[in-house]
């Protein structure tokens, strides 16, 4: 065996401990050897030894810790992850080099969609992460480069703020229709034959198309039976977001050639030209093209041709007028509503202050996403809605009259005021706007209580 092989053998080792565990020496067996015998290697690449490197495993045992997540069909935790693979990582290394390593089944999980209906997904086992997450690495940071500027969706340095960017870029240009088109059960559907033949183009390396092909046919779990999976690739993986680009480049590539503006992001493609007629000719060519080259077909009822104002890009819409702003599109407000609602419900049996720490969690989250938007009168909005929200519950959890009225005169309402409020016959959001509430309760209160604004800082 010569010098560069043993050096990337003794490298193939798995950390002697994991990140946030104890530095002190490891117990016996706790750290992972370097597989002991020469791998089969193709003769035109050496791609698993890349992805089985100590550097590349070690970041992908840290992302998968910090992605938790649920566990697979064999119920381990990613906290146990680590354990694991210091008793295992030997074995499973030497079944990677030698292209025997199985995957397990995912087990199908179906989660509410925020417009109705569910959405199925596969969650691999933590291990199957890992090795996906690996996998993934390498091969993202060598196909990523090939990828068309016009996608934006799980790839470094883009986000959908990006995309929903250009989109409005294009309007300002004077492409004041969107051809908003829906592919049908993507991740359901993707053709393995055709997604294979594209991996095969870039990748020579035997053992890694024999390990995607192998994911791509786990199974899938579902009521303790595993049903075999001839296409798509499942929803939950690290590796999913990279071969759903990967086949959607044919298509971006298509797009390019015929000259049209667009936008990508995932399986959600925006295409902007200047008529309806001209949108539902691009419509009609495209559908034909992913139908005959990709096998993916659109879905009718959730596509259209239509004014970009009147559509919804990642959560996002546009003004009209002639200064295009991005603005929250109405259904976004209404599934953010909702779920204010959930949480300010009247009859909660918590307090305030728990009340507002679970409203900084969700509205922290959505602030970050949705506070990219060019209209904050709507956020303004929404923030006096909200603390209109919490002055009924607090109206509600004071109940009587009298209570009322101690409740607002320690706040410093006269007691005239306070004696009429106290006992008015009004509802609770009735009385929630009253001079005498908004006085008791003002704004500084609640943002004492830590609850963050959405518009501004």
């Amino acid at each position: 065996m010569g010098k560069v092989q043993k050096k990337i053998q003794l490298e193939l080792a798995f950390m002697k401990e994991c990140p946030g565990e104890s530095q002190d020496t490891p117990a016996k067996g706790a750290e992972l050897p370097a597989a002991n015998h020469t791998p089969e290697r193709p003769a035109t690449e050496h791609l698993m030894e890349e992805v089985v490197t100590r550097e590349n495993v070690t970041k992908a045992y840290q992302r998968v810790k910090s992605n938790k997540g649920s566990p697979g069909v064999d119920g381990m935790t990613v906290s146990e992850l680590a354990g694991h693979l210091k008793e295992h990582w030997a074995e499973m290394e030497d079944r990677l080099f030698t292209g025997t390593y199985e995957p397990q089944p995912v087990k199908r999980v179906a989660i509410p969609k925020p417009d109705g209906g569910t959405r199925t997904l596969g969650i691999p086992t933590v291990v199957d992460r890992f090795i996906q997450q690996a996998l993934m690495q390498i091969l993202q940071k060598r196909w990523d480069k090939e990828f068309s500027p016009h996608s934006y969706g799980f790839r470094p340095g883009r986000s959908a703020h990006q995309a929903v960017k250009r989109a409005k870029d294009y309007i300002k240009e004077g492409y004041t229709h969107v051809v908003d088109m829906d592919i049908e059960k993507f991740f359901d559907r993707v053709n393995h034959d055709i997604l294979m033949g594209q991996i095969a183009k870039r990748v020579k390396d035997t053992r890694i198309l024999k390990l995607i092909r192998a994911y791509l046919t786990s199974g899938v779990m579902e009521g303790g039976l595993v049903s075999p999976t001839s296409e798509g690739t499942p929803q939950g993986g690290p590796l999913s977001p990279l071969l759903s680009n990967l086949i959607l480049h044919k298509l971006d590539v298509e797009l390019t050639r015929r000259n049209h503006r667009f936008v990508r992001y995932a399986d959600d493609c925006n295409i902007y030209v200047k008529s309806e007629r001209a949108g539902h000719r691009v419509m009609e060519n495209i559908a034909t093209f992913l139908s005959c080259k990709l096998k993916l077909r659109i879905n009718k009822t959730k596509s259209a041709v239509a004014r970009p104002w009147e559509r919804t890009f990642l959560g996002f819409s546009f003004t009209r007028g002639t200064e295009k702003k991005i603005r929250i599109a109405e259904k976004t407000v209404l599934r953010f509503k909702r779920r204010i609602r959930q949480l300010t419900r009247r009859i909660r049996g918590i307090s305030i202050e728990q009340m507002v720490a679970q409203l900084v969690l969700y509205l922290n989250g959505w602030k970050g996403y949705f506070g990219f938007c060019e209209t904050p009168s709507v956020l303004h909005r929404l923030d006096s809605w909200i603390r209109r929200r919490l002055r009924s519950f607090l109206w509600k959890q004071w109940k009587r009259g009298r209570r009322r009225f101690v409740e607002l005169s320690k706040r410093g309402i006269r007691a005239d005021l306070a004696a009429q409020t106290a006992g008015s016959t009004h509802g609770p959001w009735r009385i929630s706007s009253s001079p005498a509430l908004h006085m008791a309760l003002p704004n500084s209160y609640f943002i004492s209580l830590g609850l963050p604004l959405l518009e501004g800082r």
